[in-house]
């Protein structure tokens, strides 16, 4: 038989095209597309309120410990101020979602525009 040089055998796998497709995503650079920055924006917009709303909650959870442990602990000299702690504490956690409303409302006004172009962009015909 005769050794020709121009035939070229290539075997597919699917498998492994496929691992090698994941492999090479890991190490090219991160490129964002339009999609990916929608819902970073998306997210950013409730990031802040959560991150106040949470504060405000513990620390008048913490207020109301507070005024608990002076009311029912030192309830001599410390039973009044334990009380008037307390409501504090409680007027904070009461307070902690309409301030996490109102603060994600102010956040999705100042981002809208940013995210209304986007979502044009991504529904407009290429």
């Amino acid at each position: 038989m005769e050794n020709r040089k121009d035939i070229f055998n290539y075997t597919y796998s699917a498998k492994q095209q496929e691992e090698i497709q994941r492999i090479r995503q890991k190490y090219l650079p991160k490129a964002q597309d339009k999609m990916e920055q929608l819902r970073k924006l998306d997210q950013s917009t409730t990031k802040k309120s959560t991150i106040v709303s949470i504060a405000v909650g513990v620390i008048g959870c913490l207020l109301l410990g507070i005024g608990m442990c002076c009311t029912m602990v030192w309830m001599e000299n410390w039973f009044i101020p334990g009380v008037i702690i307390g409501i504090i504490g409680i007027a904070a956690v009461a307070a902690a979602y309409p301030l996490y409303t109102k603060i994600t409302r102010k956040e999705r006004e100042k981002l809208a525009p940013q995210i209304l172009k986007l979502i044009e962009d991504l529904s407009a015909p290429e």
